[in-house]
């Protein structure tokens, strides 16, 4: 089954997550990049974010060319942000609604706790009932552990 992931990195943990899960099963990757970049540090780093997040914000997105049609599953990556999925997600499940026809799996990146929350965030704005596969981890790049390792493994066998 051919598989994209279609992801945004912040801190590089969800960039790392996705790269590995690539090589793992072969999937494409595309990586979503706001025009306008969050800010990455201090407090304005999580108000910015929190708040696009929480006001379910649709940022423009540098130009990026796939051809969706050629793939049968898609997998999203994100960091969790205000427990939620972050802002160029929404963006291109807007500027793709034909996605919700596809298997869809996902993963998120989180150093506290919300991704079970994200993840129902996720399906509402695909406008489907449940996703095939889900994966959370805590700040895999920054904190490596052999169990984030065993659950990436896992993940990959489900898709």
């Amino acid at each position: 089954m051919k598989t994209l992931i279609v992801y945004y990195s912040h801190e590089g943990n969800t960039d790392f997550v996705a790269k590995k899960i690539a090589e793992k099963t072969g999937a494409d990757l595309l990586k979503l990049v706001p025009v306008k970049k969050y800010p990455e540090k201090g407090f304005s780093k999580f108000f910015w974010g929190g708040k696009s997040a929480v006001m379910a914000e649709t940022p423009e997105l540098e130009t990026y060319s796939v051809d969706l049609d050629s793939y049968e599953q898609i997998v999203f990556g994100f960091p969790v942000w205000a427990s939620n999925i972050t802002p160029p997600l929404r963006t291109f499940i807007k500027e793709n609604p034909d996605i919700k026809e596809k298997r869809i799996a996902a993963f998120a990146c989180q150093s506290g706790k919300g991704a079970e929350n994200a993840f129902e965030k996720l399906k509402d704005s695909i406008g489907i009932v449940t996703l095939t596969s889900t994966l959370i981890l805590i700040d895999p790049k920054d904190k490596p552990t052999d169990d984030n390792d065993r659950k990436i493994e896992e993940f990959c066998k489900e898709l």
